[in-house]
């Protein structure tokens, strides 16, 4: 009886929380300016002002941060669940808070499966299998997480050479460097949008007041890919010393082309050791049966009229 009582009010939770979550998603509108700004002035705080920051939040989603900040290691877990959401291009107003009821719910569930197949085990059977519960809990997203960083930092490596290559043909028409990059941000937007919103990004964060800088050091930050890295300071080197920079990106663009396609080879190269163990595991065994069950099959009916006959 009370495991029951335990499972209904485990899914009453899970379920009030996932339609609190999908209302809050469609109730807010996204401000790509205001969370812009609001970025940039939570960077120039101290971290004693973010934790105070969540602790005078009103809404749902600031009460729940609140309440996992409080946890003993709970503000570390916190930033860094939020800069890996940065890395991944998640950067919506709510997205720590999102992730964070995801983790929430997904613990739940496992514990209420956990609950219904421990329910009749000892006590001691009980902690362990809620120790793990709680680790797969947090494992789980963590991984995905990650996964989505290393995806999003591909499709921004993969997009680098011909985005380069634009913004240095708008360079040499005669636009200005954030001119330039909000045309090629509009230009690509439909072909690289990942790019093409951190391009969108680093203008924004210019024409709010940044030094183009520091800008472009939070874009190397938020991306971590060595190429952008030398990108921004190539561009910050030409602004400093007035020289011309459509002609270096031009050269940038050739070599970074060159880069892709000797990644390009090296998968190819790669694609003949990772098909070893589909060959042998899946269609060998197959091959194997076809090719030999017929030979098989007639051995076994010669030795039957053998037999029969003697």
């Amino acid at each position: 009886m009370l495991t029951s009582l335990f499972l209904f009010l485990i899914t009453g939770a899970t379920l009030s929380l996932l339609f609190w979550t999908g209302f809050e998603l469609l109730h807010n509108q996204e401000d790509p300016l205001g969370d812009r700004l609001e970025e940039l002035q939570s960077h120039a705080l101290v971290s004693t002002a973010r934790v105070s920051r969540r602790k005078s939040g009103g809404t749902f989603f600031d009460h729940l941060l609140y309440l996992v900040s409080l946890v003993p290691a709970g503000e570390d877990w916190l930033r860094g669940s939020e800069k890996l959401l940065r890395q991944a291009g998640q950067r919506r107003k709510h997205a720590l808070a999102i992730y964070v009821l995801i983790t929430v719910l997904l613990i739940l569930a496992l514990a209420g499966a956990m609950a219904a197949v421990q329910r009749n085990n000892p006590p001691s059977s009980w902690i362990g299998a809620m120790a793990a519960v709680v680790i797969i809990g947090f494992m789980l997203p963590r991984m995905v997480l990650q996964r989505m960083v290393k995806r999003y930092r591909r499709k921004l490596q993969e997009a680098l050479p011909d985005t380069v290559d634009l913004l240095g043909i708008v360079l040499g028409t005669g636009l200005a460097l954030d001119q330039a990059m909000n045309r090629v941000s509009d230009e690509m937007q439909f072909i690289y949008p990942e790019l093409a919103n951190e391009f969108a990004t680093v203008v924004m964060q210019v024409r709010a007041g940044q030094e183009r800088a520091k800008a472009f050091d939070q874009l190397v930050r938020r991306t971590g890919i060595d190429d952008i890295k030398s990108l921004a300071a190539m561009i910050v080197q030409s602004e400093k010393f007035g020289t011309s920079l459509s002609s270096a990106l031009n050269v940038y663009a050739e070599a970074l082309r060159t880069r892709r396609r000797l990644r390009a080879e090296a998968a190819i190269g790669k694609a003949g050791v990772k098909m070893i163990f589909p060959i042998v595991i899946f269609i060998l065994p197959v091959i194997f049966i076809i090719t030999l069950a017929p030979a098989f099959i007639m051995m076994m009916r010669d030795l039957k009229l053998l037999t029969t006959g003697r």
